[in-house]
């Protein structure tokens, strides 16, 4: 289906993507200050399987009305916008007892949902995959469906490799900041205002 050379390229295209910090992985960081390294992990999985939807939506040519359609793009921007900037507020308002309770017991379903969610409803990746994807795909080969697929769960994968690497390495430097009580109150402020930050350069991106 693939050429070996063109997978070649593929990946290594996607090495240079994933190297670029961006919101992702600023969302993964902050997930893994707030809420520990498992919970940085999963919101990795949780971003890529967004990812692999996004492969997918683009291949359905969803992306492209996002891409030509101002008012849809808007829509869907407020609305990951808003989300996000909700989830913010929420985490830097709640007490620090709260916080920990979520955080000892917070079930893998539900920040594995989140970070879905977040991931979903970004419409600048849904037009960069619609960029990015076809320059890999060969329509001659038939199974254009399948290709996307293929690519955004490639793509998927090493992204979801090189940030739980990330979380590791962010987490075990960070460990003996968690035994401070000072640094607990400020990792759920932090939290808070780099989602809502998330939130407010959503709200603002552009189509071009």
């Amino acid at each position: 289906m693939f050429h070996f050379t063109t997978l070649l390229t593929y990946m290594a295209a996607c090495s240079v993507i994933i190297l670029i910090p961006g919101p992702a992985q600023a969302l993964v960081l902050t997930n893994s200050i707030s809420s520990g390294r498992r919970a940085g992990i999963i919101t990795a999985v949780g971003l890529n399987l967004a990812t692999i939807f996004h492969a997918v939506t683009a291949a359905l040519g969803l992306s492209a009305i996002l891409a030509a359609s101002a008012l849809a793009f808007s829509i869907v921007k407020f609305v990951g916008a808003a989300y996000l900037i909700y989830i913010g507020i929420k985490t830097f308002r709640a007490k620090e007892e709260t916080v920990v309770a979520i955080n000892e017991n917070q079930r893998t379903s539900k920040t594995l949902t989140k970070a879905f969610i977040t991931g979903v409803l970004n419409p600048k990746v849904a037009i960069f995959f619609l960029a990015f994807l076809p320059q890999f795909v060969d329509p001659k080969s038939g199974y254009v469906l399948i290709q996307f697929l293929l690519l955004g769960i490639i793509l998927g994968i090493m992204d979801v490799i090189y940030e739980s690497l990330l979380v590791i390495v962010f987490t075990t430097a960070s460990k003996w900041f968690l035994q401070n009580q000072r640094f607990t109150i400020w990792r759920r402020r932090i939290t808070g205002s780099v989602l809502v930050g998330l939130g407010l350069r959503l709200a603002l991106a552009q189509r071009n």
